[in-house]
């Protein structure tokens, strides 16, 4: 039962007390005291009180309504929802019970949802394995849902020429969608000028440019090269060459490498032909590879701007494992009798000689030219110091060489002194060598031993050096050696044609030796770099 109670306690109105309280089984009690203040004239108090009391009626009235439905209403909304929720209980029980379902539309649970995809998962590696593939490394790789798609992944990879050993390598590829991924990878380096033949060994090289993007990771690279000075059309073949330069940082290694071969003086016009030539290159490491190379050749006496000249005419030096290759083989030089004082000249005149499988082809060389001119050690070392480009002579065209000398008239002995005087007569056009020889026989009537003595005759051009200064020795009466007649450049010849006797010089009985300064000069005119300077700079701001 609901109760309500009502206490108003007036004396003279000069205080009033107002109680009220509503409540069901245990009522509740509310008190309300309001004194006013002493100070106010009686009038004014009693008039306020007055007014006062009114107000609270009032209120009072609209309070206990206000209250009484807020609290049925309560007490409703308290007992419908006990009720709802022991229905809702009910019917969900008997519904479990009876196996019914409360909805048209039933969602599987994510038990269900994660068993259907290990059991996805299992078929699409069952299929993998049934074709060879090892599906190990694919876990918590994304994949495809059914054996179909995958199909089409592992079909469209091997029209592409990759077999199932080239998938195992890097089974990572399988993760890639073929209509999201590889094809628009594939046709914008097929836009770009790489070639479709090319394709599969590139794909080998570097798979992992199906997982790239086009526009966030290719084509800044691409523009990248092209700021390095290497020529649009010649991008491409760059790729082919080195596709591992997708994956590389612009502001990483391959800036860094190239700054610090511009450093020691590699032209900067002639940085976009290096790196054409030689595109691994932008993946070398300049503490680690390119500058301890660099300072073992100066170590060997070769300054470091003819290193630079070296770089730029071949940058593929810097591939010689320093450690593997080229120490070994300097040190190989030393034992087969080079002395050390020649090594600068002879990596300067041949530097592919540090990168060579060395060793064996000198114990070759030095066994054929022992057996067939009788050569001993130490003259080996000498062939070796005069024409460093021996070393990757073969056999049969050496004995050739030493057959037609021989049928020219030459002794053993004096083969093998001429073959150590000028190494070249091993590897020159026998065709050009049999007409010199010709004309030395019958035009210039000379004997055998002034070959023997100068056979470096052979090197030169017959109509564009040794006819004309024989002509002109022979009018004025001139009887000179070969050496002094040859062994000079023109302006040289033109002076000495003037002098009333032929004084002879100690160089001029040896073939001219290598000049080391000839590698400190740059390839092309310092005019043609300062000209596009401005170009360069532009193009490095675009890079």
């Amino acid at each position: 039962m609901l109760s309500l109670k009502k206490m108003v306690t007036s004396g003279n109105c000069g205080k009033m007390k107002i109680g009220f309280c509503t409540g069901f089984s245990k009522p509740g009690f509310l008190l309300v005291h309001s004194e006013l203040p002493s100070f106010l004239p009686l009038k004014s108090r009693l008039l306020n009180e007055y007014t006062l009391c009114k107000l609270c009626n009032h209120k009072k009235k609209i309070g206990m309504s206000t209250r009484l439905q807020c609290a049925i209403a309560g007490r409703n909304f308290a007992s419908d929802s006990v009720e709802s929720s022991v229905s809702r209980t009910d019917r969900s029980r008997s519904g479990r019970k009876g196996g019914a379902s409360s909805s048209l539309y039933s969602r599987p649970s994510l038990l269900d949802m994660k068993m259907e995809k290990a059991a996805n998962r299992t078929r699409v590696y069952e299929f993998l394995r049934g074709i060879g593939i090892v599906p190990d490394e694919l876990d918590g790789l994304e994949l495809p849902v059914t054996v179909d798609v995958m199909k089409e992944r592992v079909d469209f990879l091997h029209k592409l020429g990759l077999t199932i050993e080239d998938i195992n390598n890097y089974p990572l590829v399988l993760g890639c969608s073929v209509k999201k991924n590889m094809i628009p990878v594939l046709d914008y380096l097929g836009k770009l000028g790489v070639r479709k033949s090319t394709f599969t060994e590139f794909l080998r090289r570097y798979p992992q440019v199906l997982h790239a993007s086009v526009v966030i990771d290719i084509a800044p690279v691409v523009k990248y090269l092209q700021g390095l000075d290497i020529k649009p059309k010649d991008v491409p073949r760059v790729l082919e060459r080195y596709p591992e330069v997708l994956g590389f940082k612009l502001e990483g290694t391959m800036s860094t490498s190239v700054a610090y071969l511009v450093g020691i003086g590699v032209a900067r016009r002639e940085i976009g032909g290096v790196l054409t030539r030689y595109p691994e290159i932008l993946g070398m490491r300049v503490a680690r590879v390119i500058k301890p190379f660099v300072e073992y050749l100066e170590s060997l006496g070769i300054p470091k701007l003819a290193v630079a000249r070296l770089i730029e005419k071949r940058p593929h030096i810097l591939g010689f494992e320093l450690d593997e290759a080229v120490k070994p083989n300097v040190q190989t030089l030393i034992d087969f009798n080079v002395r050390e004082t020649y090594l600068s000249s002879i990596v300067a005149q041949y530097p592919e000689i540090i990168g060579l499988d060395l060793k064996p082809k000198l114990e070759t060389q030095r066994k054929l030219l022992s057996s067939a001119i009788d050569l001993n050690p130490d003259d080996f070392g000498r062939v070796i110091e005069r024409m460093p480009q021996f070393v990757s002579l073969s056999d049969s065209p050496m004995l050739k060489h030493i057959d037609f000398l021989k049928e020219c008239g030459f002794s053993v002995d004096q083969v093998r002194v001429m073959v150590i005087g000028c190494p070249q007569v091993l590897a020159l056009n026998i065709g050009i060598m049999r007409l010199n020889f010709e004309y030395f026989r019958v035009e210039m009537k000379r004997a055998l031993e002034d070959l023997v003595e100068f056979p470096a005759f052979f090197t030169y051009g017959l109509e564009s050096t040794i006819k004309p200064r024989q002509i002109k020795v022979s009018k004025k009466g001139i009887k000179c050696s070969l050496a002094w007649m040859l062994n000079c450049s023109d302006e040289k010849f033109e002076q000495r044609m003037s002098y009333d006797t032929v004084e002879m010089d100690g160089s001029e009985t040896e073939p001219s030796s290598f000049d080391m300064n000839s590698l400190t000069q740059p390839l092309r005119d310092e005019s043609d770099y300062e000209e596009d300077d401005s170009e360069f700079e532009d193009e490095d701001e675009y890079a």
